[in-house]
């Protein structure tokens, strides 16, 4: 019987699978938008705040009070509230602060300062309680009664004028005393208002910024009690 001859392994070789390349370039995509979308929500409030000042500041300066550049965060030093507890000035951070400055004695200037606080703030009605209405107080520690019950709805921190005036500073030629300032929720100051400022155009400006900043901004802070001294 004839022999087969021996024959060769015989290997079969099966080509790979093929990546395919559109696939991996969508997932690379992909998780590129995730993390962009992750850092844009993430940083929603410091965009939104930026886009509130800078984008939408209309031509040929229609807002009134000055913006303030570059922003001024809330300093690190603390002020005493009116039940005498010690209140770190950062801690009134995540609500837009409409701010005034006076001696605690609180002459005619001063008391005509905190009634258009007061009334500008009720003014905005649903949206007052995105509006911190803070009275920034130096000199005397003590604060008369009358003074305390007029600003019940307000916050009142007595602060050392020195280390004041390292964080606000007033216009050329004028005092700390003679303007009306606004720190964003984030904690920046970022507008001051002129002396002896128009109330319909405070007004105007403010409206602005809320209504721009509404889609992130909500009223309410957490501990919001105890910054005010209730």
């Amino acid at each position: 019987m004839a022999q087969t001859p021996d024959e060769p392994l015989t290997l079969t070789v099966h080509s790979l699978p093929r990546a395919d390349v559109s696939d991996t370039a969508a997932m690379t995509r992909s998780g590129r938008w995730k993390m962009l979308l992750l850092l844009l929500a993430s940083a929603a409030p410091v965009i939104a705040s930026y886009f509130t000042y800078y984008v939408i500041r209309p031509e040929g300066r229609r807002n009134y009070g000055e913006l303030i550049d570059p922003q001024l965060p809330l300093p690190a030093f603390t002020g005493v509230d009116t039940n005498g507890r010690t209140v770190p000035l950062t801690q009134l951070k995540d609500q837009w602060l409409f701010i005034s400055v006076a001696d605690s004695a609180c002459d005619d200037a001063c008391q005509k300062h905190l009634y258009m606080q007061h009334q500008l703030r009720e003014g905005l009605g649903k949206d007052k309680d995105r509006l911190d209405w803070v009275w920034l107080r130096t000199g005397s520690a003590e604060l008369a009664e009358p003074l305390k019950k007029a600003t019940t709805d307000a916050t009142v921190l007595h602060v050392d004028a020195k280390q004041l005036a390292t964080w606000l500073t007033p216009a050329a030629g004028h005092r700390l005393e003679d303007h009306l300032y606004v720190v964003d929720p984030i904690g920046n100051w970022m507008m001051r208002f002129p002396a002896q400022a128009d109330p319909k155009q405070i007004k105007r400006d403010l409206d602005r910024l809320l209504r721009a900043s509404a889609f992130w901004d909500k009223g309410g802070r957490v501990g919001v009690a105890a910054v005010n001294g209730g």
